[in-house]
């Protein structure tokens, strides 16, 4: 995989584009890259052809060489030391009575910085807490307050589609969902069926949104009152997908009614 490709930085960092020059590395392989004044690692999570459908607003680094047999154990050692961090640091918290929840902790490559990320209702002065872990580690310290959103993208599972969640398998950014989206889609408005694990509506509704947008053109709304050469009557459901809608008349017999394609 050659040219402009899409990398998560660490386990749970952000999404960046990198340039690669090495045909061997494919999506879900680590690789070493440049980052923040060293080394640090990532993780492909996009082919090529999907990365060049945008372009990247930040300068693009260079990926150093993918990941070899050495740098994997590295990488499961950092994530050791990460855990042993973690502990240190929710002890530390408790120490100084901040009101924030540790999240994950996690080591760059090169070990010369760690980032906490932690949940908090407000704001919170850790500045103290940071001179205290910077002792502790002696490497740079980085303390990174996230939402629910992030919360679930960090620890991963699986939606109600049973397919990995969207946001820890391949979204680079969290895009706003309404619930006008749920309604397009002809969705249940109940909180439980169209929310994913963190709470908030699904990130799945933003990307379907255009699709049912240009897929419903034409199409009658369900309840809708009808005129039809066979007569009178009443949309009771609408398939976007096979662009057909079922009237019900007022003999109470139904019909199924096609949409051309013309009609988008």
């Amino acid at each position: 995989m050659e040219g402009m490709i899409l990398v998560r930085l660490r386990e749970f960092g952000q999404a960046y584009f990198y340039n690669c020059q090495e045909p061997s590395v494919k999506e879900g392989d680590y690789v070493i890259i440049e980052y923040d004044r060293g080394q640090d690692f990532g993780k492909v999570i996009s082919p090529k052809e999907a990365c060049l459908e945008g372009k990247p607003k930040e300068p693009v680094k260079k990926i150093v060489r993918k990941a070899s047999e050495a740098d994997l154990k590295e990488i499961e050692a950092n994530k050791v030391k990460a855990k042993e961090a973690f502990l240190s640091c929710v002890k530390k918290i408790d120490e100084h009575k901040l009101q924030m929840k540790l999240v994950k902790a996690e080591y760059s490559f090169d070990r010369t910085k760690i980032i906490f990320y932690f949940t908090a209702s407000g704001r919170v002065d850790f500045r103290e807490l940071v001179k205290d872990l910077a002792k502790i580690f002696k490497a740079r310290i980085e303390l990174r307050q996230i939402g629910v959103r992030d919360e679930a993208k960090l620890f991963g599972g699986f939606g109600p589609c049973g397919r990995e969640l969207c946001c820890a398998r391949f979204l680079k950014d969290f895009e706003p969902v309404t619930i006008k989206m749920a309604k397009e889609e002809g969705l249940p408005l109940n909180p439980p069926k169209i929310s994913g694990l963190c709470g908030r509506l699904m990130c799945c509704l933003s990307f379907e949104y255009e699709v049912y947008k240009n897929l419903s053109k034409g199409l009658p709304r369900e309840g809708e009152r009808v005129n039809l050469p066979e007569g009178k009557g009443k949309v009771i459901s609408v398939n976007v997908f096979k662009r057909s809608a079922t009237i019900e008349f007022e003999d109470g017999k139904q019909l199924e009614i096609n949409y051309k394609e013309s009609q988008k």
